[in-house]
């Protein structure tokens, strides 16, 4: 068996991320024709044209399509294979870190982790985004260095995750509300007027339809995009607010929570970035930070 050349895989993700014969060349720094070649090669190597022409461009072929993600991660876990670990010095790190967070993350956890971060890197920025989907093209592209969520299958199958905390759905309600004083049973929970927090992709722990099973439904007045809105709403209105115990720790301070009447399954939070990071010990380092800020309680 004829010995394989590792450094085509390095072209094939290139080219196919590119789509272009001479865009792959001038990334790589090779000449259109050495680039030609190496295509060639690969169509020899696979026994498929990869790339075939449509026009006055190039399209890639089912099987290309099917490769790419696929060439994309090995490569990327030979370059953290490969990767010099350095040593790390915190005290002169200068790094910003952006973190796209689900809603009441932030505010739950920010300050803590803030302060961690700085005891032993002042020199280190956090920019916090907010997280609006469950798309990571963030992480792919470099604009995002971590993300939390809950890892299901809209997260790309590259993306490495560690699990933070588990979590769960709680009522809430401002201290004076008429459902303190009630026992706490699936009809009095629908019999309230409710503030949801929803928007696309948004996992509201099947509340509905553990409802109807029981021949309830919930009388929802407002609807708003995020768990925090939904508490500033529930603390000024005698609306009932269904949001993540964890998540919304801080901002539930002065409000009575109770668990709700239902058998929901909790649910787990989990660190997300993209396998390129894996080596880099200022990521490593980071991630680390997060895990002892999260670091998981009972619930």
């Amino acid at each position: 068996m004829a010995r394989l050349d590792f450094n085509l895989l390095h072209v094939l993700d290139v080219l196919l991320d590119e789509g272009n014969v001479t865009h792959a060349a001038r990334r790589l720094r090779l000449s259109p024709s050495a680039m030609s070649r190496a295509l060639a090669r690969l169509r020899l190597v696979t026994g498929d044209q990869l790339l075939v022409r449509a026009g006055r461009g190039l399209v890639p072929t089912p099987r290309a399509i099917a490769m790419r993600e696929k060439a994309r991660l090995l490569v990327e876990d030979a370059s953290a294979l490969l990767r010099p670990v350095d040593r790390l010095d915190l005290t002169t790190l200068k790094r910003t870190f952006t973190l796209r967070t689900s809603d009441g993350f932030v505010e739950t956890f920010g300050p803590a982790l803030i302060r961690r971060v700085h005891e032993e890197a002042p020199g280190v920025q956090l920019r916090f985004v907010r997280k609006l989907d469950k798309r990571s093209d963030g992480l792919r592209d470099g604009s995002v260095d971590l993300e939390t969520g809950v890892v299901d299958d809209a997260i790309s199958p590259e993306i490495r995750s560690h699990a933070l905390f588990a979590d769960r759905y709680i009522g809430v309600a401002h201290a004076h509300h008429p459902i303190v004083r009630t026992p706490i049973t699936p009809a009095a929970y629908a019999a309230c007027s409710h503030v949801i927090a929803w928007r696309q992709g948004l996992d509201l722990g099947r509340v509905d339809e553990l409802l109807a099973d029981l021949g309830l439904s919930r009388n929802i007045m407002t609807t708003v995009d995020g768990f925090s809105a939904a508490l500033a709403i529930a603390q000024g209105t005698d609306l009932v607010a269904t949001v993540p115990e964890r998540h919304t720790a801080e901002l539930r301070e002065g409000m009575y929570s109770f668990t709700l009447p239902l058998p929901l399954r909790a649910f787990t939070i989990s660190l997300l970035w993209h396998p390129r990071l894996d080596g880099d010990p200022a990521h490593r380092w980071l991630r680390k930070k997060l895990g002892e800020t999260c670091a998981p309680r009972t619930i």
